[in-house]
C-alpha cells in the first residue's frame, strides 16, 4: 500500500528527505499545488479542500496518507471523502476553535527580502536558527543545503499566499466523521498548533518528545514510527521520543 506524504505550508516535498529512508519503498511524497514544482490553482483564496481535490488526481486508487500542518488537514480531508485506507496528520491544521484572522506572513517577507544573502545567513549556526526556530526545535540538525531550500521554498511558492487565506478562513469539522483509522500526533516544542480540547476517541494520539512543528529533522526516526504506526490498525496513546 502507497504512503501519500503531504508538506505544510510554504514547503514542499523535500521536507521528508530525512525519514523517507526509514519507510521502506513504496512512498510517495508530493508537491501540493502551488509549492515546489507544482503549479498552483486558480483563485485569491484556496481552501484545504480543494488542494484535496486537485491532488487525488494524480494519486494511486489505493493508499494510506499523512500530512504536517496545512498537509495534515489536506490529509484529513481525503480520508473523510472516503480516497484514503487510513490518515495521519502531524501537527495538524484546521482544528482550531474558530476560523483565524487574515495575516500576512511576516516570516515569508523577511525571506524574500534576504534571498540576496540567504546563502550566507544560514551557513551560520546563529543565522539558521533564527531563520528555523519558529517551525524547528533543533535548527542545528537541519544541514546547511537542507535549510536553504526549505527557506527558499518558503520565499517563492507562488501558491503560498491562496492557500494560506484558504487556510486561515476555515477550520476542519470532520475529525469525528472519520471511517478509516485515524492518528494524530503533537509536538511537545510546537509554537505554532497545539492539540484541541476535544477529540475523538477513536482517534490514536502521539507525542513527540523535543519536536517543532515540522518535526522530520528534529527526530526522523520517531516521526518515522508514527508514520508506520498509523498505517496498524491497533488504537494507541503514547509518547514517541
Amino acid at each position: 500500500m502507497t504512503l501519500v506524504l503531504l508538506h505544510p505550508l510554504g514547503a514542499d516535498h523535500r521536507v521528508w528527505d530525512p525519514v523517507l529512508p526509514l519507510l521502506g519503498e513504496d512512498v510517495m511524497a508530493v508537491d501540493m499545488p502551488g509549492f515546489g514544482a507544482a503549479p498552483p490553482l486558480a483563485g485569491e483564496s484556496v481552501t484545504p479542500v480543494e488542494l484535496a481535490t486537485a491532488l487525488r488526481e494524480q494519486l494511486p486508487e489505493e493508499f494510506d496518507v499523512a500530512g504536517i500542518s496545512l498537509g495534515g488537514w489536506v490529509a484529513l480531508e481525503m480520508a473523510l471523502a472516503g480516497w484514503a485506507r487510513s490518515v495521519t496528520a502531524i501537527a495538524p491544521a484546521g482544528l482550531w476553535s474558530a476560523p483565524l484572522a487574515p495575516k500576512r506572513s511576516v516570516a515569508r517577507l523577511a525571506a524574500r527580502g534576504l534571498a540576496p544573502v540567504l546563502p550566507r545567513v544560514l551557513r551560520s549556526e546563529r543565522g539558521r536558527r533564527g531563520a528555523l526556530l519558529g517551525t524547528v526545535a533543533h535548527p542545528e540538525r537541519v544541514p546547511y543545503e537542507d535549510a536553504l531550500r526549505l527557506v527558499r521554498a518558503y520565499a517563492d511558492a507562488p501558491g503560498f499566499e491562496a492557500a494560506n487565506r484558504g487556510m486561515r478562513a476555515g477550520r476542519f469539522e470532520g475529525l469525528a466523521d472519520i471511517e478509516v483509522p485515524v492518528t494524530l500526533a503533537w509536538c511537545s516544542d510546537d509554537r505554532l498548533v497545539s492539540r484541541p480540547s476535544v477529540v475523538p476517541e477513536s482517534a490514536r494520539e502521539f507525542y513527540l518528545d523535543g519536536c517543532g512543528h515540522v518535526p522530520t529533522w528534529d527526530d526522523p526516526s520517531a516521526v518515522a514510527r508514527v508514520l508506520l504506526a498509523g498505517t496498524a490498525s491497533t488504537p494507541a496513546v503514547r509518547r514517541v521520543k
